[in-house]
């Protein structure tokens, strides 16, 4: 592998030199430079990781499938990476003379056709069976158990959840919470599965993949929500406040919604309007809220709705006014509901039409002076002002989870598109016989393998307690390969794919969602890495 560890350091050294180039200066005014550079970084993690990956030891047959699958995958995003900054050098501070051959010999070595062909014909021999992925016997065991679950329970009624856009099923929640399921992000000591003493989002990787292989919208996105409200809740709630909603929480009793963008805020937490008001109800302390918010997924069946609100109008930066919610209310399965709070007030909520990510809803709400009381502000004086912190600390889980989701998404589409190849005849020949095809597959698969392998090594990074930037690239990288790979399946089942009654159709919808939510493509590049990297 040293020809490949070569090729990636003189590749850091040309992204190395652009950042510096752009070093100080406002990401706005060099936006489209700064999102190559946050691309290219993504991509440069990425392949490193997969060459770690390969590195680990194994049979010699696997030590081989893995080595070729790093090869092919840090080949594509160095060539990548190169075509980006040599279409404009100037823009990054580079010249001609920083371009040598060492990473473009690599690059031509591994992309040759043959070499690529190779490839997809040992995944055929293998029956699209991945490399081994090191996770050890306790991972292995949460994988299978998951696996099993999303094949007996999920898979059955998956297609149905989405073209009849129905909500997910008790037969698929009350498993999961037989399993546990929602747990994973609450400690022990409040009756959830995590340790007490470190974290476990390897574990939760893990989950998410498989539930996600299963169904996107009725399965794999179940627990983001569960880990955010956790998160915050651990980060900024009172011991009351913890006893009180964190077993209730593992035991997905109540479940949970998130509810941060507002129709004017998209990405641009800070910006939150919505507003907490101190009021009194009998002469207790209580709060108002007023205003709007959308596309908060779950909204509807949830039992309690974590809020993101403003408590301190003149707040300067306006990030540290605002402060964080528990609303209770009931649970509704229907596409539109209205709850009155005890307290006075009303909130209604209305699904939004989506073209896929079906079976959970996403609703828009609105708030009329709707009455919480004084404990349900997260922290209670302690946290007013607070939220958003409370809120970003969830985020980096939510952005390594969707990561996860996209790799298990990626893997449902290579399954069907590699059973599909094999049996499909196109001039009497398996589509899987032809060398494009053979491409296909080989790429899509080096692929799947380096972002999997790049989200696993970003939670051990999380549970080590280390910089969190990571989770914004993995999921920066493997949501927008996840649109690649679904329509390469789509395309693979020629006609077919474009027709409802295969499920390579809806895993290529679902897709589209994941460069948008927790955190949009253009806002993680911009904003969260753009900001590290020359901020």
């Amino acid at each position: 592998m040293n020809s490949a560890r070569q090729a990636i350091e003189k590749t850091s050294t040309l992204i190395e030199r652009g950042r510096e180039h752009l070093a100080g200066r406002d990401v706005d005014e060099v936006q489209m430079e700064v999102y190559d550079l946050a691309l290219s970084t993504a991509e440069f993690h990425a392949a490193r990781a997969s060459l770690d990956y390969a590195d680990y030891p194994a049979p010699s047959d696997e030590a081989s499938f893995k080595r070729s699958l790093a090869n092919l995958f840090s080949a594509g995003a160095l060539a990548a990476v190169l075509g980006r900054l040599q279409s404009r050098p100037s823009a990054f501070g580079l010249h001609p003379e920083h371009f040598d051959g060492g990473p473009r010999r690599f690059i031509d070595e591994h992309l040759k056709p043959s070499n690529i062909a190779a490839i997809g014909e040992t995944i055929r021999r293998r029956q699209g069976r991945p490399p081994v992925d090191h996770l050890g016997d306790e991972k292995s065991l949460i994988r299978d158990t998951f696996r099993q679950f999303a094949e007996d329970k999920v898979v059955p009624l998956a297609e149905d959840i989405h073209r009849g856009d129905r909500m997910v099923p008790e037969a698929i929640i009350d498993g999961l919470r037989k399993l546990g399921c929602f747990g994973l992000s609450v400690p022990l000591r409040y009756g959830g599965l995590k340790p007490d003493d470190h974290e476990d989002s390897l574990g939760m990787v893990v989950v998410t993949e498989e539930l996600s292989r299963g169904s996107l919208g009725a399965a794999g996105s179940l627990i983001t929500r569960p880990e955010i409200m956790a998160r915050a809740v651990l980060d900024g709630g009172t011991d009351a406040q913890k006893a009180r909603w964190l077993p209730g929480i593992a035991a997905g009793e109540p479940l949970v919604a998130i509810s941060v963008t507002e129709p004017g805020t998209g990405s641009d937490v800070a910006t939150v309007a919505l507003r907490a008001s101190p009021t009194d109800v009998d002469g207790k302390p209580a709060w108002a809220l007023n205003g709007g918010k959308t596309w908060c997924t779950f909204a509807g069946k949830a039992g309690a709705i974590l809020v993101l609100a403003r408590t301190e109008p003149e707040a300067s930066p306006p990030h540290r006014g605002l402060s964080l919610f528990v609303v209770e209310k009931t649970s509704s399965d229907g596409q539109a509901f209205a709850v009155d709070s005890p307290l006075g007030g009303r909130l209604t909520g209305r699904a939004i039409p989506t073209i896929g990510y079906r079976g959970m809803h996403s609703f828009e709400l609105f708030f009329d002076d709707f009455v919480v009381p004084a404990d349900a502000l997260v922290g209670e004086a302690g946290g007013r002002g607070r939220g958003f912190y409370y809120t970003m600390s969830g985020f980096a889980g939510g952005r390594l989870q969707t990561a996860a989701r996209a790799c298990g998404l990626m893997r449902a589409a290579f399954d069907r598109a590699l059973e599909y190849a094999e049996q499909r005849l196109v001039f009497d020949r398996p589509v899987a016989d032809y060398p494009l095809t053979l491409q296909k597959l080989a790429r899509m698969a080096a692929t799947i393998t380096a972002c999997r392998h790049f989200s696993y090594a970003v939670a051990r990074t999380m549970d080590a307690g280390d910089d969190q930037l990571e989770a914004s690239l993995v999921k920066l990288i493997a949501c927008k390969a996840a649109e690649w790979i679904t329509r390469e399946a789509m395309q693979i089942h020629g006609g077919m794919g474009y027709a409802e009654e295969t499920d390579v159709s809806r895993y290529f919808v679902d897709a589209r969602v994941l460069s948008i939510f927790e955190g949009t493509e253009e806002t993680l590049a911009l904003k969260v890495v753009g900001k590290s990297l020359i901020g």
